[in-house]
């Protein structure tokens, strides 16, 4: 697997508030937080930043990363949604960064290898702006790579878009990059979304 330089960011600071009461971030996942397990797969393919979005401290999503070489940052109006998250992160990058990955924190099928495969899609030179991985049928979903010409678009956003206007700039210039499965776009927001990909992982013999 290609390591790479390019930072990634990952979109750790919403409320989970459809889990009643349960946190999606730290439910286990292979005996690790889902969180934990993200941000080891963003450290295992790049040697940039790791920066993840968290909501403003106390809160056990810190204790989840104890340890790892990531950069944790609060987002304090987290509750505006995803795009509060997506404006500190990019306003955090490096300036000579060429371009940066965002990934969801909720996307538990979702491997290094499919961020590497995304990663391993970058060509600076076709004159795409975008890179993102996709369902096996073509559906449009995560991780995401933003080339460095659209980052201050981020600057600007609000609201709980997740970036969609900055898509949008790109005018068509997206390269999509299928991936095995739905895995690109599976996040777990319910607790009966978690019963029911734990009941797939182990299916009754």
């Amino acid at each position: 697997m290609t390591r790479h330089n390019l930072p990634i960011i990952i979109l750790a600071a919403g409320a989970s508030s459809r889990m009643r009461g349960r946190d999606k971030l730290l439910e286990e996942v292979d005996g690790l937080p889902l969180l934990r397990q993200q941000a080891l797969k963003a450290c295992a393919v790049t040697n940039g930043p790791v920066l993840v979005a968290l909501p403003t401290p106390p809160h056990a999503r810190y204790d989840a990363l104890r340890g790892l070489e990531v950069l944790p940052f609060a987002v304090p109006d987290a509750d505006e949604g995803m795009n509060a998250s997506l404006r500190r992160a990019f306003a955090a990058l490096p300036s000579t960064a060429p371009c940066a990955m965002v990934l969801l924190g909720d996307l538990p099928d979702v491997t290094a290898g499919d961020l590497a495969t995304v990663a391993d899609a970058i060509d600076l030179n076709t004159g795409a702006l975008i890179w993102r991985g996709a369902t096996q049928d073509g559906g449009a979903g995560h991780p995401i790579i933003f080339d460095h010409t659209l980052f201050p678009a981020f600057a600007d956003l609000t609201g709980d878009s997740g970036g969609r206007e900055v898509v949008a700039q790109a005018k068509g210039r997206v390269t999509l990059v299928p991936l095995q499965g739905q895995r690109a776009r599976l996040d777990l927001d319910t607790p009966e979304d978690w019963e029911n990909w734990r009941r797939a992982q182990h299916p009754p013999v």
